[in-house]
């Protein structure tokens, strides 16, 4: 839907601090960019936290007058996702703009500008510095004309192949592929207190789960990444699909402005994004790879929708069981939120025929958590949780087949 402005075309005038934010992720070579939709808004005292499901291309803010109003506009995005609001804002709007992205007005109750923003989160966040300003101030701003500024990063270009990884273990067994979040130049979420980088703690708890589940001999494992390196998100589960893995499992690190949050939690695709995501890949060109032994080039879409569709929500179901096998099996071991089973439009949970999660196995922004995650001991804990939780869910499919 779309809506109207109040008040005088004149009046929309790009402000001075008006800003430009690059691509930060990028997609595989010959794949188009697919548009992301907005997934959450955080708006707090001093800054608006805008989540999406996937990469956008392009995000430029200006101030309205009369009444007051930051105006957002993203490209390549679609309005959708929760809101909660706080501070300088008193509710926030979302429509198409144009056609081609997302418009998200921010009605103030007080007045504030942006002075600032970044994406973080391998460009799956926009972070929007909030300053207050006086009526007079503000005024000034709605009114200056356009100084834009860009933000950018260079992204490794897509070299159109995948390199896979060593798969290690027992050919006749069925394959776990560990995805460490993060790496390379996008280093994740960083503890305020040690400094300590999220890349680097997914890394060493993806090798410490790899050789607990090795040990236990049930199981094949590959990682998606074994060094500090940046992988596109939808080379992560691609990388899964191509070695027709089993299970998929990303590792993350939480973290938030609270530094009391703590705990673990374990994302699967959410209904709705399961439905996005089957008709985008109903409608491609090129559907001889969607489904893992299954060409559907010759069919039409309705017919592939309603293929992709059941396909995928069999993968939900066995997402949902993990995870929950996961919250059982890590409860004695590994501090958790009490929600610890959540549901979100995560890109490295989007292959349509294989089972994935993303666990996030704590809080690097809460002091606790991160001696937790650091230490010899609480690695091995999430790593022993994860692999009885893999060794029961294998256990489950052998006795329902």
């Amino acid at each position: 839907m779309s809506f109207r402005w109040t008040g005088d075309d004149r009046t929309r005038q790009y402000r001075l601090v008006s800003f430009v934010l690059a691509l930060l992720a990028c997609w595989i070579a010959g794949a188009p960019g697919f548009a992301a939709t907005v997934d959450r808004i955080d708006v707090e005292r001093d800054r608006i936290l805008i989540h999406f499901d996937g990469g956008v291309s392009l995000a430029s803010s200006f101030v309205l007058d009369q009444p007051q109003r930051i105006a957002v506009d993203v490209e390549g995005a679609t309005p959708g996702g929760s809101v909660a609001t706080a501070g300088a804002v008193g509710r926030v709007r979302q429509g198409v703009r144009d056609g081609n992205g997302a418009r998200i007005v921010f009605d103030l109750v007080q007045p504030a500008i942006i002075t600032s923003g970044t994406f973080g989160n391998g460009g799956r966040t926009l972070t929007l510095s909030l300053a207050p300003v006086d009526k007079a101030d503000f005024a000034r701003a709605a009114t200056k004309s356009p100084k834009r500024y860009s933000v950018s990063m260079p992204v490794p270009a897509a070299t159109g192949r995948l390199d896979l990884p060593s798969v290690r273990g027992d050919d006749s067994r069925p394959l776990v592929v560990i995805d460490a979040g993060h790496g390379g130049h996008d280093p994740g979420a960083i503890s305020p207190d040690t400094g300590l980088q999220e890349k680097d703690v997914t890394l060493k708890i993806a090798k410490a789960i790899r050789e607990q589940l090795l040990k236990s001999g049930r199981v094949r494992v590959a990682l998606t990444r074994s060094d500090d390196r940046f992988l596109v998100l939808r080379e992560r589960f691609q990388i899964a699909r191509r070695l027709k893995a089993d299970l998929f499992i990303s590792i993350h690190c939480d973290s938030a402005d609270n530094a009391d949050a703590s705990g673990a939690t374990v994302y699967t695709l959410s209904e709705v994004a399961s439905d996005k995501e089957a008709a985008r890949l109903a409608a491609r060109e090129n559907r001889a790879d969607i489904l893992g032994g299954v060409n559907l080039a010759g069919t039409s879409s309705d017919i592939s929708s309603i293929l992709i569709d059941l396909a995928q929500r069999d993968a939900m179901n066995s997402s949902a069981d993990f995870a929950r096998l996961l919250g059982r099996e890590a409860e004695p071991l590994v501090p958790l939120k009490p929600s610890f089973h959540r549901m979100a439009s995560l890109m490295v949970l989007k292959a349509p025929d294989m089972p994935s999660v993303l666990f996030e196995t704590g809080y690097i922004s809460n002091a606790a958590d991160v001696a937790f995650l650091n230490s010899a001991d609480g690695r091995r804990r999430i790593a022993e949780a994860t692999s009885r939780a893999i060794n029961v869910y294998f256990a489950k499919q052998l006795a329902s087949r």
